[in-house]
């Protein structure tokens, strides 16, 4: 805003002050974003001895640059002006100066954007901030482990929604193998005494070595290895006619990918049902969300299943004979299976985990914007 010419008046004893000029920043535009983050750059490398300023410098100036497109891809420069992520900022370049590995750029960046999105969440804030002060601690394998600990006990059902809820294991492995790079998963348990110091894990029940990959994994893909319906069954046909009934479309049925003859809900796991957005298309492709009574019809229609457990077993066996014809899905599960140390990620590696998800996956949503939905077409 631009004002010119002002005339002002002034009663006695008072003093009078004309501006020919006043100029308002409305906003911060990504030439002051490059400032501030300049600003802090100064503060932190001067801490340094001169010997080991250039190096920080440059290291500082990489995290900028990942960092910098992604709050104007989000359209987060704004909130460049609240204290508390200047401060993050800070730490943000102490890591970045003391990190020789390229990678944790890019890992600083998603994790500030993240607690950007996510400013009012303390939860959230208390995690990425711990997070960003160990990134340059954790070791490789120790992130990839971690990595691959988050993405098959918490992610599965998440990337099975991206692939439309058909059963495409290649897509799997194909995430997989961005996720492993090449790279081997950590043998021994030093791996897990780096996250367990850095406090990104907890050495104590109930999950990893608890159960084996098989019983995690059917836990929430459920919805694929259940038996299903037979067609032109009794239940087959109730089911329709209750779809029908009650408004549900009825290519929520869709041809068993497991079991020939058998149709199933187009779900990933029973479980979906009761999310607070869950969500079809129907046939035009818009979208319906369901009332409390259509979701408890789609209930009703799942225990329609057979309750076959050799049936189950023989769909179960042939989900790991086409999982394990892929090269990265075998390695993932049978390192699963060999390892017997009990431990969980806390909050602070759930964050890490997915936040170094999203920089080898980068079509992964945000955690933030993870949601369950169903598609049917």
């Amino acid at each position: 805003m631009v004002v010119k010419k002002q005339q002002q008046r002034a009663g006695d004893s008072s003093q009078q002050f004309q501006a020919e000029q006043m100029n308002f920043v409305m906003g911060i535009d990504e030439k002051r974003a490059r400032e501030i983050i300049d600003e802090k750059l100064e503060e932190t490398i001067k801490k340094y001895s001169l010997e080991s300023q250039e190096i920080a410098k440059k290291r500082i100036q990489l995290f900028a640059n990942e960092l910098i497109p992604k709050l104007v891809k989000n359209s987060l420069l704004d909130e460049l002006k609240e204290p508390s992520i200047q401060m993050l900022i800070l730490d943000a370049q102490k890591t970045a100066a003391s990190t020789e590995r390229l990678a944790d750029c890019s890992l600083l960046s998603e994790l500030l954007t993240h607690r950007i999105k996510n400013g009012t969440d303390r939860n959230i804030r208390s995690s990425v901030s711990q997070a960003v002060k160990i990134v340059g601690e954790i070791s490789e394998e120790a992130l990839l482990g971690l990595t691959v600990v988050y993405a098959v006990s918490a992610l599965l059902p998440s990337l099975a929604l991206l692939y439309q809820f058909r059963l495409d294991i290649s897509a799997f492995n194909a995430f997989f193998t961005n996720v492993l790079n090449g790279k081997k998963l950590p043998n021994g348990n030093e791996w897990i005494d780096n996250l367990e110091i850095l406090g990104a894990v907890r050495i104590s029940p109930p999950f990893f070595g608890t159960n084996k990959f098989n019983q995690v994994i059917f836990e929430q893909l459920d919805g694929y290895v259940d038996v299903g319906i037979l067609k032109e069954s009794k239940e087959f046909n109730s089911a329709k006619k209750m779809l029908l009934n009650a408004g549900i479309p009825e290519c929520i049925l869709v041809d068993h990918e497991l079991r020939d003859g058998y149709v199933r809900l187009n779900l990933v796991t029973k479980k979906h049902l009761r999310s607070p957005s869950f969500q079809v298309y129907n046939e035009k492709q818009e979208i319906q969300y369901l009332t409390e009574e259509q979701i408890t019809i789609l209930e009703k229609i799942y225990d329609f299943y057979e309750n076959n457990d050799d049936y189950k077993n023989e769909n179960i066996a042939k989900f790991i004979g086409d999982w394990d014809s892929y090269n990265s899905l075998k390695q993932v599960r049978e390192w699963w299976d060999n390892h017997s140390v009990v431990f969980y990620n806390t909050a602070v590696g759930d964050i890490l985990a997915h936040t170094n998800t999203q920089r080898c996956e980068p079509s992964l949503p945000s955690r933030d914007s993870l949601f369950f939905t169903t598609v049917v077409s």
